[in-house]
């Protein structure tokens, strides 16, 4: 049996409700372009909200991280994974959570419990040691040489708010003897399952207080745990890659071995881009946010394909897609329902990409002109406009007998990155810390802007996707025309209007037809529970499905304005938006 359904089947008879898995571009969410863990999509409820499906919760959920892009090609980094996650809000704490775990790992699993070993928050000046915990994981017969406590076993999101201890299960994945004391920095042991005990509020002036609502939050990558339970150290060798590897080997007429990077990054790169093209957001390759980075992936596999001799004009990269559809469509309906969507813009991003390296080769000889050298500078230039890898520009420079400042690139790129990560980390900021008092007017603020453009440009439109900060709020629709000056000042009017009018805001619980045939409106139906949250505003304005926050009157928001309407890819239109 497949891990998800092991995992799945085993809390339902725990008394855990699965809820489905969300899509992988956040809805109304502040904190990231892609939803980056399992529990991400419930932070509403982990900050005290009610679930509509109960207490106690599980799932696998679509994940996709890309601050660390240019490490895939090593033999675990991912940007797309599964998490497994369980989830108490306020019902069970650290005993059943840990014991559960051990009863999964070594009785469905059959992890040897003498492979095992566990770490424990130490304790620090404001939270003191985690001693229940250590003596569950005692209690189970996990000695204590085998278990570790760590000052860094602590989890919160930014810099105040929920927060509590954590308790990472590891695994020894070596042939070597097992040793009878776990250290954790000894790379042997690998961490694979985290439980996280959100007992504590950190508040702003560094006070730290218990919770009486206490929830617990777990999880485990699959990828990693497939590859522990199969033996083997690169996880492209285990059973959810070995077919995509084989598959990338037979077209490329070359062997896996001495070609792992570029075959990993194929791989990783296509599976990823078929996830984000088959969310229900819509996303097409771009310059900008989650479009960018689709470009971005799909660009960097086609790179690797050329490095290992692929026709690229074949239909190489559908063949590698239409696997990884099979693969996983038996789990996530968006991937059957939009199998060409996704065939479609990897044909059109890879016609683009090759009249790219057409103007890139233009560039190149331009800049190499009445040269011997070429500088840092250039060569991350053409990288990051031509999307000319370094190895690239090094073989035709070899060719005309130039050198290349590979150092230099080697800075350029670095600062790059650091750049990249910064942005990523600041977008993370938002976390269980995000949903603050002028985020949540910018909730109510889209239901109202996506009522507004309904009856401005035609009750089609719908929402494609949002993003919130505490300077403003973004909001994706549906569109085929740049909006008239005249549009959108009827769109920001009708949002004034109904603040002035100072309208009530409604939450009711209902299932989830009954909300359907209510006339209420959702982003991602599938998401959704039978049992679902519905906003309304004043009689008949909006009344869409949301997990919330939103204000209790329309009169909280103040003066709504729309700075900015552009695109945001084909057939998508933008608008940034800010409450004065």
């Amino acid at each position: 049996m497949n891990l998800k359904d092991l995992y799945i089947n085993f809390f339902v008879s725990k008394g855990h409700k699965q809820i489905p898995s969300s899509p992988v571009v956040p809805e109304n969410d502040p904190s990231v372009l892609f939803n980056t863990a399992g529990m991400q999509p419930l932070i509403p409820y982990l900050m005290g909200q009610s679930h509509p499906y109960g207490k106690r919760l599980c799932d696998y959920q679509k994940c996709i991280r890309t601050n660390d892009i240019d490490e895939v090609g090593d033999t675990y980094h991912h940007t797309f994974f599964e998490m497994l996650g369980n989830w108490s809000l306020g019902d069970y704490f650290k005993k059943e959570a840990i014991t559960w775990s051990y009863e999964f790992i070594t009785e469905h699993l059959h992890v040897p419990a003498e492979k095992l070993a566990v770490t424990v928050f130490a304790g620090n000046e404001f939270i003191p040691f985690d001693e229940e915990s250590y003596n569950v994981w005692k209690s189970l017969g996990i000695k204590e040489e085998r278990i570790a406590k760590l000052a860094d076993n602590f989890w919160i999101a930014g810099d105040s708010g929920p927060c509590g201890g954590d308790s990472e299960m590891f695994y020894w994945r070596s042939d070597e003897k097992v040793p009878e004391i776990f250290d954790p920095n000894d790379e042997r042991w690998v961490e694979f399952w985290n439980d996280v005990f959100m007992q504590y509020n950190k508040h702003e002036d560094g006070s730290v207080l218990e919770l009486p609502h206490k929830n617990v939050d777990t999880g485990m990558g699959v990828e990693r745990t497939v590859s522990i339970l199969e033996g083997v150290n690169d996880n492209y060798e285990s059973s959810i890659w070995k077919d995509v590897i084989e598959l990338i080997s037979n077209i490329a007429s070359l062997p896996y071995k001495g070609n792992e990077r570029s075959m990993r990054i194929i791989a990783d790169h296509l599976r990823t881009a078929v996830f984000i093209s088959a969310d229900p957001a819509g996303i097409k390759p771009s310059n900008t946010d989650q479009g960018y980075i689709l470009r971005r992936l799909i660009r960097r596999a086609i790179r690797h394909a050329k490095s290992l001799g692929i026709d690229i004009a074949s239909d190489w990269d559908t063949q590698i897609a239409k696997l990884i559809l099979s693969k996983y469509n038996k789990y996530y309906q968006e991937l059957k329902d939009n199998e060409n969507v996704v065939l479609e813009v990897l044909t059109n991003e890879k016609a683009k990409f090759n009249r790219t390296l057409e103007k890139g080769l233009k560039e190149f000889n331009k800049v190499t002109e009445n040269v011997t050298n070429i500088d840092g500078t250039t060569a991350f230039h053409l990288f990051d406009t031509y999307g000319f890898p370094l190895e690239l520009t090094v073989e035709l420079a070899e060719e005309r007998g130039l050198t290349v400042d590979t150092e230099g690139y080697k800075e350029k790129f670095k600062a790059h990155q650091e750049l990249s990560r910064a942005g990523s980390q600041e977008k993370f900021k938002g976390g269980l810390a995000g949903n603050s008092e002028i985020e949540t007017k910018y909730h109510t603020a889209t239901h109202l802007l996506n009522a507004a453009l309904k009856l401005v440009i035609g009750p089609d439109t719908h929402q494609r996707g949002s993003n919130i900060t505490v300077e403003r709020m973004r909001f994706d629709f549906n569109c085929d025309h740049k909006l008239t000056d005249e549009e959108k000042d009827k769109a920001e009017n009708l949002v004034n209007g109904w603040i002035n009018e100072g309208l009530e805001v409604q939450v009711q619980e209902m299932s989830k037809e009954e909300a359907l045939n209510s006339g209420a409106e959702c982003m991602f139906i599938e998401k959704y529970p039978d049992m679902v949250t519905v906003y309304t505003i004043g009689d008949n304005v909006s009344k869409e499905l949301c997990g919330g926050p939103h204000v209790k009157n329309t009169s909280e928001l103040g003066h709504f304005k729309i700075v900015k309407e552009e695109a945001s890819s084909s057939g998508v239109r933008r608008i940034k938006a800010v409450l004065e």
